[in-house]
């Protein structure tokens, strides 16, 4: 499969002979331009407008997007995506978003959106098996670096693929890269990734932005 990304937490993953999803299509309030996009399925993690332009996708050869917006699973031209609610435990938090695992053909990836928050071991453990992670790190209103790292640490993704930052948040990235003890990942214009190019040990990668 193959993983674009086109800033914040938007994101286009692609399978041969399946659908295309788009994650977080993001507005002009996100301070970004907005990318116009094809796609058959888009979810949206959070109600905000970093998270919640669906007006920027399209339908894809399939006709009309199907449009996720919260818990539950759904199955979609041979992809089964799980959406699972991520509540904070501090009573009155407004931090609340849905967290989104896909399963291509037994290759799983999960797209933790505007997650703000350490979830519970008992909502992690409700991703199941996670090969590939898409996980914010910029701290504005998101994970933090550390964060981030304590999640990943929880999950145990064969692959990590930070998001949220962008030229003015380099200072998250460089954190984030030393909470992991990375300082030279590869960095690459897309993720194409099998269950057979799976690494044994976690690695970081880098995307550049697609504009």
């Amino acid at each position: 499969m193959e993983i674009t990304w086109y800033g914040q937490s938007c994101f286009r993953m692609t399978e041969r002979a399946t659908l295309a999803i788009v994650t977080d299509p993001y507005s002009a309030d996100a301070g970004l331009e907005p990318p116009k996009l094809k796609a058959d399925v888009v979810t949206i993690s959070r109600d905000h407008p970093r998270h919640n332009n669906i007006n920027a996708v399209i339908g894809a050869q399939r006709g009309d997007v199907r449009k996720i917006t919260g818990p539950g699973e759904y199955e979609m031209g041979g992809v089964f995506i799980t959406g699972v609610a991520m509540r904070p435990e501090k009573k009155g938090a407004h931090q609340k978003c849905t967290v989104y695992a896909f399963n291509f053909d037994g290759l799983s990836v999960a797209h933790l959106g505007g997650l703000a928050f350490v979830p519970t071991q008992s909502q992690i453990d409700a991703l199941e098996t996670v090969d590939v992670l898409l996980v914010p790190i910029s701290g504005d209103e998101e994970l933090n670096p550390a964060q981030a790292a304590e999640v990943i640490s929880m999950i145990e993704p064969a692959l990590v693929v930070p998001m949220g930052y962008g030229p003015k948040s380099k200072d998250s990235l460089n954190k984030f890269l030393k909470e992991m003890g990375r300082t030279s990942p590869q960095t690459q214009d897309a993720l194409k990734v099998t269950r057979g190019s799976l690494p044994e040990d976690t690695q970081v990668i880098l995307l550049e932005m697609k504009h």
